[in-house]
């Protein structure tokens, strides 16, 4: 029988479909892991439904899909709307084989090209069936075919299948499922998957899929049906008290939260909040209350205790002082919710109870007497103990001190201080504290109000967007830790790369450069790389690494500064000239801003980019001077006159950094600069001609190049 003739009609895609309608897919498991949540509920209902529209199984697959996340401690669900019941057919263009190959010399069909129809599974065809079109430099044969759509059940079954495979989960645990083991984050003991109020017969992880799913562990006893997959909330809601969103029950639990604190203030970190919402399904706040002797124990460490353990939220009053009570989200609504209260007011208790005991503990000794017991504790096996780290950065803190006018002696004792309270009880308990109980402990042991604070400040910048240091002992100290970091660990080649960076060196280099920048340091970046790998005399394996540090300063200078909005090309001409000086950065990059917006800006970059490429071919003439005598043109003699009588004035510009005038007096060249290019040549016979003319290009490209490569502004046109 023959095939049927292909007709140019059958390019046109078949939409024609039935049962549009939102598809449900849920897996109930045991208790997920809290801050897994978010991101398994982002894997699997994104990879469900952008599987779906890959195969045409979303009304309008040219856009993206529509689709709920929904996720509790023990469900992953995604609810996909528009999901057809069958793909449309599709026609496809499928190249067969090149003319040359298919056709012999008398252009009759050759066997190898039956050979490739059949293959094709097509046994009977004529040569008008193909169409013989361009294909590249050549011509080819090409065939349409109809290709069947997927039904719903195949594209879900193939979509639930390799989302579970590609689910982030890093620890996958083993269980058993009848007489198979299983792999999963979690046991899983149910699969729901409906499209409208029809069941969808797929299976995962050895379950088949049903309408029936579990509410709430508590307050929720029988199985659940699931009527329609648009009820899946409503019924969830109204008769199995679980929240499905995320999103709904993040917003809840803080709506709670701000009611049940009145006046106070509720200190909800996204992060805890985060948990919390992972943890329970049908949140309920309460409030409790501690005994108020736990309020001499430093804030932060009851703050931290309450979150951390517990997951509890602290209070503050007006005044910012913390009150002696907290709010808890419970999993349990009861209208008699004294018991709940009472055990955690207990369990609270008990965990306060330890801080402060650490607390006194560590106030038996001075801070200064835990410093030396740090040549007990290793840093890194090719640098030495923790003690022997904070002698170098007492060494390069004194020096940067000295430069800022820090006080030297009270820097010296800061930064011996600095790292002492790693071998207390409560930074081991909460490694968070570390730098805000050495504060603590160092105002305890009345020591001056700056040393103290340097204890803490010298973390400082711990991450994007965090405060600097407001002293001077803490900027040198701060200084001092985040160089010697980056220098040692440059220097034994554990250098950040591609996304990893699992000494976190590019947060470091970017603290270096804040402070720096929004301080206004007048330090030379090179110089304080170059005091830092002195300090590692005693360290044979660091190897100077400075160029290599120095690059890396300025590509998290250039990201820094991008990152403010700064303009790329603008960027590149003030990194181009390597300023060791980084508290002028910001100006010149002002400066160059304006000048961009000068009439005379444009013709200026053309010419210093004409220059540095005849500069670039004349190495020969580097060092000879400019000798007035030996000029022959009046455009020459009149830029060289117009170039001498602005020197002055350009350094006095530039030694006041007022780099704005230095460059809109360069600007003030254009004429004389393109009257040069007009009527003198720069490559005349005479060799002394030649090489004068050179000097005095040179002369002129050191000008113009002393704030920024005004080039890299010509190559962003």
């Amino acid at each position: 029988m023959r095939a049927p003739r292909l007709d140019s009609r059958f390019l046109e895609l078949d939409f024609l479909m039935t049962a549009i309608a939102p598809l449900l897919v849920e897996l109930l498991t045991e208790e997920l892991p809290p801050r897994a949540l978010r991101p398994l509920s982002d894997a699997f209902a994104q990879g469900i439904a952008e599987r779906l529209n890959a195969r045409g199984l979303i009304e309008a697959a040219d856009a993206a899909p529509v689709f709920e996340r929904h996720a509790t401690p023990r469900r992953l669900a995604v609810i996909v709307h528009a999901v057809r019941a069958h793909a449309p057919a599709r026609r496809t263009r499928l190249k067969v084989l090149p003319v040359s190959v298919a056709l012999d010399a008398h252009s009759r069909p050759t066997s190898v090209l039956s050979k490739k129809l059949a293959a094709l599974g097509i046994q009977e065809w004529r040569l008008s069936d193909l169409e013989r079109a361009a294909d590249g430099k050549n011509e080819a044969f090409f065939i349409h075919r109809t290709q069947a759509g997927a039904s719903l059940t195949e594209g879900l079954q193939t979509a639930l299948d390799e989302t579970l495979k590609t689910l982030p989960i890093p620890n996958p645990m083993r269980y058993p499922r009848g007489n198979e083991s299983r792999q999963f984050i979690r046991p899983v003991h149910r699969l729901t998957a409906l499209h409208s109020d029809a069941i969808v017969p797929v299976t995962a992880l050895g379950l088949t899929a049903g309408r029936t799913t579990l509410g709430h562990r508590f307050l929720s006893k029988a199985e659940i049906d699931i009527p329609h997959a648009h009820a899946y909330v409503e019924t969830l809601r109204d008769i199995g008290h679980v929240q499905v969103s995320l999103d709904a029950r993040r917003a809840a639990i803080r709506a709670q939260l701000l009611e049940h604190a009145g006046d106070a203030q509720v200190l909800m970190p996204d992060a805890l909040l985060d948990e919390v919402t992972a943890l329970v399904e049908w949140p309920t706040v309460y409030a409790g209350q501690f005994d108020a002797a736990f309020l001499s124990v430093p804030p932060e460490c009851l703050i931290l205790t309450m979150q951390t353990h517990q997951k509890y939220f602290a209070l503050r009053n007006a005044n910012g002082a913390l009150q002696a009570r907290f709010l808890l989200v419970s999993n349990l609504d009861t209208p008699t919710p004294e018991q709940i209260i009472a055990g955690n007011e207990r369990v609270v208790h008990a965990r306060l109870a330890d801080a402060k005991f650490f607390f006194e503990q560590d106030r038996q000794k001075q801070l200064a007497e835990h410093a030396p017991q740090l040549d007990t504790v290793v840093y890194h096996r090719a640098l030495g103990s923790q003690w022997q780290r904070v002698k170098r950065i007492e060494a390069i803190a004194c020096a940067i001190a000295a430069q800022i006018g820090a006080d030297t002696t009270r820097t010296a004792r800061a930064a011996r201080l600095a790292k002492a309270d790693l071998l207390t009880h409560m930074v081991s308990e909460f490694p968070e504290l570390q730098g805000v109980m050495g504060q603590y402990y160092a105002r305890l042991d009345f020591e001056p109000e700056d040393t103290a604070r340097a204890c803490a400040e010298h973390y400082q910048p711990r991450f994007s967007g965090d405060t600097l240091p407001s002293t001077s002992i803490g900027i040198a100290i701060a200084l001092a830790d985040k160089l010697e970091t980056l220098v040692g660990l440059f220097g034994i080649g554990e250098r950040p790369t591609g996304d990893k960076d699992p000494f976190a060196l590019r947060r470091s280099a970017l603290g270096v450069l804040r402070i720096l920048l929004e301080k206004a340091l007048p330090l030379d970046l090179e110089a304080l790389l170059r005091l830092s790998f002195e300090q590692f005399a005693l360290s044979p394996r660091v190897i100077d690494s400075t160029a290599a540090l120095r690059d890396f300063f300025y590509d998290r200078l250039r990201v820094l500064l991008r990152d403010r909005g700064h303009r790329i090309d603008e960027i590149d001409a003030v990194l181009s000239t390597r300023p060791v000086h980084l508290d002028d950065v910001l100006s010149r990059l002002g400066a160059v801003r304006a000048f961009n917006a000068l009439p005379e800006a444009g013709a200026l970059i053309a010419a210093h980019k004409r220059i540095a490429n005849i500069l670039k071919k004349s190495a020969d003439a580097a060092h000879v001077a400019v000798q007035p005598a030996l000029f022959k043109e009046a455009a020459e003699q009149k830029l060289f006159a117009c170039l001498t009588e602005q020197m002055p004035a350009l350094r006095a510009h530039c030694a006041a950094r007022d780099y704005i005038a230095a460059l809109s007096l360069l600007a003030t060249l254009r004429a004389p600069v393109d009257a040069f290019f007009e009527e003198v040549r720069v490559n005349a016979e005479d060799a002394a001609l030649r090489a004068n003319r050179i000097a005095l290009l040179k002369q002129l490209y050191a000008q113009m190049n002393g704030i920024a490569d005004l080039s890299k502004l010509a190559s962003a046109e």
